[in-house]
């Protein structure tokens, strides 16, 4: 402890009394080590603090006499002419402090301000450091006009169920993107501009879809339905003087609901099937029109022929005729030396063969009986 006690000696130039432990108490009472700093001091009573700055700046603002016994105010609160000039000092600096904090704006390059005088409207600011009148004669406020606002219907995982022009229900997911054009409308025009647009947009595609079929719903219309749904929303929130203007529709899904979707697909099969027989009916219907116009062009080089030579092709045409008839059919030919027709067993006669029965083995058309002679096939 000796070591410690040097250390908290002051300096011989400035000791003007014994010295003392560091805790105040004398080096030479019978104790030792330090003494406790809230423990009454060996001789009498602990001395009286010695005032501070701030002390003397209240006493002297209360006037003389000082504390009790003086002029003092209102519990205690400094009174008379001092007091007087020190609270329009502090009233001094409140209302400066007041005014450079309402009339000074800082409006950042995508903001605007929108300035009020007694809630008339008085003017727009532009970016920059900008003077107004103090509150409450002026009051701004400062909207961003370059942020783009999205809003997504529906709100969470719910179902958006719309009813489309053929009387078919799809589940409808979607968003509608915009932003501020004219900040003094969407002030002073707008109580609640989020519930405003999303109602515009919401009846806009509701409308829209009413007149669209599903097909073009959920296949290759939903461009043009995007692009219907974003000018009749910008018509709606035009004529309430929105100050709004909407950057874009985005369909993200358009499918049938959950509860239906097996039905529906098999509506949607059944007309996959009925669009491929309808293009195999197109196909053959091609076909024989192809195959008549050939035959056509073919009889009309006949005819040129026959009016050529009209005996000629007459007798041509019948023999192919009878060619393409014969050939089809059992045939004998008898041939009568004489003017004396043999006997001709006919049912023993070898015939054609019918195209709908299966053709006989070889085997088979080895041992059918041959043909009488004289007869010819």
């Amino acid at each position: 402890m000796t070591i410690f006690s040097r250390w908290f000696q002051r300096p011989d130039i400035l000791a003007t009394e014994t010295p003392k432990g560091p805790w105040g108490g004398s080096g030479d009472d019978g104790n030792s080590g330090p003494r406790n700093p809230w423990a009454q001091p060996p001789g009498g009573r602990k001395p009286a603090a010695k005032p501070t700055a701030l002390d003397e700046f209240l006493r002297k603002a209360r006037g003389s006499g000082g504390g009790g016994g003086g002029t003092g105010g209102f519990g205690g609160l400094p009174s008379g002419a001092n007091a007087r000039a020190l609270w329009a000092i502090g009233v001094a600096i409140i209302a400066v402090v007041w005014i450079l904090f309402t009339s000074v704006h800082q409006i950042g390059p995508q903001q605007r301000g929108v300035v009020t005088y007694f809630g008339k409207y008085a003017g727009t600011l532009d970016p920059g450091v900008r003077l107004t009148m103090p509150a409450p004669i002026a009051d701004v406020t400062v909207v961003d006009v370059q942020k783009i606002r999205t809003d997504n219907f529906p709100v969470g995982d719910g179902e958006n169920l719309t009813l489309t022009g053929d009387q078919n229900i799809i589940d409808l997911a979607y968003s509608v993107r915009w932003d501020i054009a004219d900040p003094r409308d969407y002030v002073f025009q707008l109580a609640e501009p989020n519930e405003t647009v999303r109602a515009a947009a919401e009846s806009a595609m509701r409308a829209v879809v009413a007149t669209t079929t599903l097909d073009q719903a959920i296949g290759t219309g939903r461009t043009v339905i995007e692009q219907r749904v974003a000018e009749l929303t910008q018509q709606i929130l035009n004529d309430y003087k929105s100050g709004v203007r909407i950057q874009g529709v985005a369909i993200k899904q358009a499918a049938a609901p959950a509860r239906i979707v097996e039905d529906f697909n098999a509506v949607t099969a059944s007309q996959q099937e009925a669009i491929a027989n309808l293009n195999q009916s197109r196909s053959y219907a091609q076909q024989v029109v192809a195959r008549a116009q050939g035959e056509a062009a073919s009889f009309d080089k006949v005819y040129e022929q026959y009016k050529l030579a009209p005996e000629v092709t007459r007798r041509r045409m019948y023999y192919e005729t009878m060619e393409a008839v014969l050939a089809k059919s059992d045939k004998t030919i008898v041939e009568t030396p004489g003017g004396v027709v043999p006997y001709l067993p006919l049912s023993n006669a070898k015939r054609l063969p019918n195209p709908e029965v299966v053709t006989p083995a070889p085997a088979a058309a080895a041992a059918a009986p041959q043909a009488q002679p004289g007869a010819a096939q």
